[in-house]
């Protein structure tokens, strides 16, 4: 990071922990429309997640690409993409009381998937987009690439220019964004008569309150029908014992839903609600609070519920993206302990965008995406087994709690962040971040000085030997016959590694103590830990490995063949490699779904 500070002219570094790339994106970097030089232009961004239509609620063209692509635009070379599909997508309708803006975001997932919108760009509009604020905008924009959109487009307008002065935004900046939108068309006014060959209608009344899961973020199901799907379930809470279905996971966390303030307000209200009537944590919940920003720690103490819910468990753990990508961190070793020894059914629950299977803790089996406050309810309730809406919570004042005497007023969130969220939080937080000066220390030299025994970043070997030679496609095997639906996460997950992995066993031999791993996604720059998470996820399912009743059995696991010994997928990886042996995948409908990650393709690749 200090090398690529000094060493480039045109690159500003944010150091890690002060929050995540899309949300800060949001709330300061992008300015809507450029200008330089004397000329206007709207703003533009090609990004290395997927997640990156984050910022097109604020009607600026966001794409997310793979790290080879992005790495090529940083060449100056060109980012090549297909003419898309443009949809419309009216929203019509008003949100029915007490529903938020994951409510409507997963309702939406679920109907664009089975839509079939994938590569096309949205663009969303009607009186029910006019009346969103940015903040739900954004949540709906950020997870285009889970209901398959490669841009989530909303247009310029007042609520736009008011996000902009909420975050600090220049006065002089405000006013450009309103003047180029309304003269180039772009001002929401201008477009009402668009025709679209193609156009989508969606009530947002009809939305109710939901979760989705248990392993895809469009597995829509409502809060009120998990008993019908076999969910939710009567259990039994042995004293000292974790119940079937237990939460082990409790996040609050994910730009998704942190930069939106009435979501983290509503939150913080629900945890006040729960600790007036004595309602806690349940002891084998892990909790936490992972903002995308740290201005929403400055509007939280304002509003006086950071004390609410740090008093239930979510104290802020960091200002990064955590669980949402599978950076929970361990358990406690007593209770990792009895998930094990019992066998449990464990599960986690986090206002992230993405849940499929392995990707949010190892022992996690399954895990469901919920707003902010569904998930303190949730880890007060202690299981998925629990009926959110209908069991109760406690008894107070010889009245039974439940969960609707706990969820906040539409009009005390609004009035809340309209008191306690402020320009002067946004400018508090950013100004001093992108202060940046020009260095004017000691020059570098302008070649990395590669590390040998670096386990983070390593001369890749891409264009060297056997690596550099075109694969016949002759004489091949099948390294897995995969079913459908296999991600990006199957394929290169980035999740915690653990000890007893093939990455995990490389860096303990490396030296690096187990503490020290940290995640898949940090060792992508060193190809010898990042080759051995290819297909490392524990959930896959490989069909030409089976158990004794002819069951596929789950795990990163291979059969290798002519000899028919079934092995860890590392080690029948490299075996094939010295034998020289092509190597095929053969896999069912939607492979490779997911994040645009390069290594799911590269590791594949030098299989």
């Amino acid at each position: 990071i200090e090398w690529t500070k000094r060493a480039f002219k045109n690159m500003e570094v944010i150091p890690p922990g002060n929050g995540i790339m899309h949300q800060i994106n949001l709330e300061r970097m992008s300015p809507v429309i450029q200008s330089q030089g004397g000329v206007a232009f709207p703003d533009t961004l090609v990004g290395t997640d997927s997640h990156t239509p984050h910022v097109d609620a604020l009607g600026v063209v966001a794409v997310g690409v793979g790290g080879l692509e992005a790495e090529n635009v940083m060449l100056g070379r060109a980012s090549w993409m297909r003419l898309p599909e443009i949809i419309g997508v009216t929203l019509g309708g008003k949100p029915q009381p007490g529903i938020t803006a994951t409510d409507l975001v997963l309702a939406l997932t679920e109907f664009l998937r089975k839509s079939k919108v994938v590569g096309a760009y949205l663009e969303f509009h009607g009186e029910g987009a006019a009346a969103l604020t940015l903040g739900d905008r954004a949540t709906i924009s950020n997870m285009a690439p889970e209901y398959g959109a490669t841009a989530a487009m909303f247009s310029i307008d007042a609520q736009t220019l008011a996000y902009l002065r909420l975050t600090g935004r220049e006065d002089a900046q405000v006013a450009l964004v309103e003047t180029y939108a309304k003269a180039a068309g772009l001002w929401s006014d201008t477009l009402t008569q668009v025709v679209y060959e193609r156009t989508l209608s969606f009530d947002l009344a009809s939305v109710v309150r939901n979760m989705a899961g248990p392993s895809n973020p469009h597995a829509r199901v409502a809060t009120a029908d998990l008993a019908a799907k076999g969910i939710a379930a009567p259990f039994t809470e042995a004293p000292g014992l974790m119940p079937d279905g237990a939460v082990i996971i409790a996040a609050i966390t994910s730009c998704t839903n942190t930069s939106n303030p009435r979501n983290v307000i509503a939150a913080g209200l629900l945890a006040r609600n729960a600790n007036r009537v004595g309602l806690t944590r349940k002891p084998w919940v892990k909790s936490s609070l992972a903002p995308g920003s740290k201005a929403v720690t400055l509007y939280l103490e304002d509003a006086g519920l950071m004390p609410e819910l740090e008093k239930l468990g979510f104290g802020v753990v960091g200002y990064a993206c955590t669980s949402c990508n599978g950076m929970s961190g361990a358990l406690d070793p007593a209770i990792q302990k009895e998930i094990i020894e019992r066998d449990l059914y464990a599960t986690a629950v986090l206002s992230g965008n993405r849940n499929f299977d392995g990707r949010i803790h190892p022992y996690a089996r399954q895990a469901f995406l919920a707003s902010p406050p569904l998930v303190v309810a949730y880890a007060i309730a202690g299981s998925i087994r629990f009926d959110i809406e209908k069991d109760v919570l406690t008894v107070s004042g010889g009245r039974e709690i439940r969960l609707a005497d706990l969820w906040p007023d539409d009009a005390e969130i609004d009035a809340i962040v309209a008191r306690s969220v402020k320009p002067a939080h946004f400018r508090q937080v950013y100004e001093p971040m992108f202060a940046i000066h020009p260095d004017t220390g000691e020059r570098v030299a302008p070649l990395y000085d590669w590390r040998p025994q670096s386990t983070y970043i390593r001369r890749p070997p891409y264009w060297e030997g056997a690596l550099a030679g075109e694969r016949t496609l002759r004489g091949m095997r099948p390294l897995a016959l995969l079913p459908d639906n296999i991600t990006t996460d199957h394929l290169s997950p980035s999740n915690a590694i653990m000890m007893n992995s093939a990455s995990g066993e490389y860096l303990h031999r490396m030296g690096v103590p187990e503490e020290d791993f940290n995640s898949y996604a940090t060792h992508r720059g060193d190809h010898l830990t990042a080759q051995r998470a290819t297909f490392a996820n524990p959930t896959l399912k490989n069909e030409m490995v089976r158990n004794a009743d002819g069951s596929v059995k789950a795990g990163s696991r291979a059969r290798v063949e002519p000899e028919g010994q079934v092995m860890r997928m590392w080690e029948a990886i490299e075996t094939y490699m010295l034998r020289k042996q092509p190597l095929i995948i053969v896999a069912g409908a939607d492979y490779g779904q997911g994040s645009s990650r390069d290594w799911a393709a590269k590791g594949v690749r030098l299989a």
